[in-house]
């Protein structure tokens, strides 16, 4: 079975990596998520893409790095206008926010952004968080700071991670191999995939999920080379029940 993670929520639809972006991928019948997760000044998880505020907020004419905002500075800023007029007073919102909304059955990817600043404690917070909804099983933690990665597996074992990476590695599936970290998932760019490429990560123990593609047949023609999954932003993609 191939997964369709919906990217930052139903970005096409809605304002990306808000509540009802991802409420949106829900009504879709997605599967999974994809979210991306930041470190408040006094400590708060909030999804949010980007390091700074700027994109997301510029009809505000907010800007700034999330980790100079207080939470309840953050909930001040208006994110939804940017992306159009009917969202306008949607803000960014927290990790226990979609955990309230997010069903047991429907997968988790939480990226950590971890570069280029260092979060100090977010490894913590992101697993205290999911205890607490009791949403432990289903997730995938990936980040492209692999050492973040590592002390997920430290602090907690069983955790299952992926590898974010934006380079064209030279046999990706070696390094994972060898990175020192209980690898479950490698994250490459889509444009990285081939046939063999899936075929190698395989015969290595991994999963597969590149990203981001929004073409069906593209998706299409991934499912042929057996990846495990997707991360897409297309809505028409997000319910698909498809096997590989």
């Amino acid at each position: 079975m191939t997964i369709h993670f919906a990217h930052m929520g139903s970005s096409k639809e809605r304002p990306e990596n808000t509540l009802p972006s991802f409420q949106r991928a829900l009504e879709h019948g997605a599967k999974a998520m994809e979210l991306d997760v930041q470190l408040t000044k006094d400590g708060h998880l909030v999804i949010c893409h980007d390091q700074k505020i700027n994109r997301v907020a510029a009809a505000a004419g907010a800007a700034g790095f999330i980790k100079d905002f207080t939470l309840e500075e953050i909930e001040q800023i208006d994110v939804g206008s940017t992306f159009s007029e009917e969202y306008k007073g949607v803000t960014l919102t927290t990790l226990d926010a979609v955990l309230g909304i997010c069903p047991p059955d429907v997968l988790l990817n939480i990226e950590i952004k971890n570069i280029p600043f260092f979060y100090e404690g977010i490894e913590e917070k992101v697993l205290d968080r999911l205890a607490a909804y009791n949403h432990t099983e289903n997730v995938i933690i990936s980040s492209f700071d692999h050492h973040s990665l590592k002390r997920i597996k430290a602090l907690a074992p069983d955790t299952r991670v992926g590898l974010l990476f934006l380079d064209q590695l030279i046999e990706p599936w070696h390094y994972a191999k060898n990175c020192g970290i209980d690898v479950y998932s490698l994250h490459p760019r889509y444009v990285f995939i081939d046939e063999n490429y899936v075929k190698k990560c395989h015969e290595a123990g991994f999963k597969v999920y590149p990203f981001t593609v929004d073409d069906i047949d593209m998706v299409e023609q991934f499912m042929a080379y057996g990846v495990d999954g997707v991360f897409s932003n297309n809505p028409e993609i997000f319910g698909l029940e498809c096997c590989t």
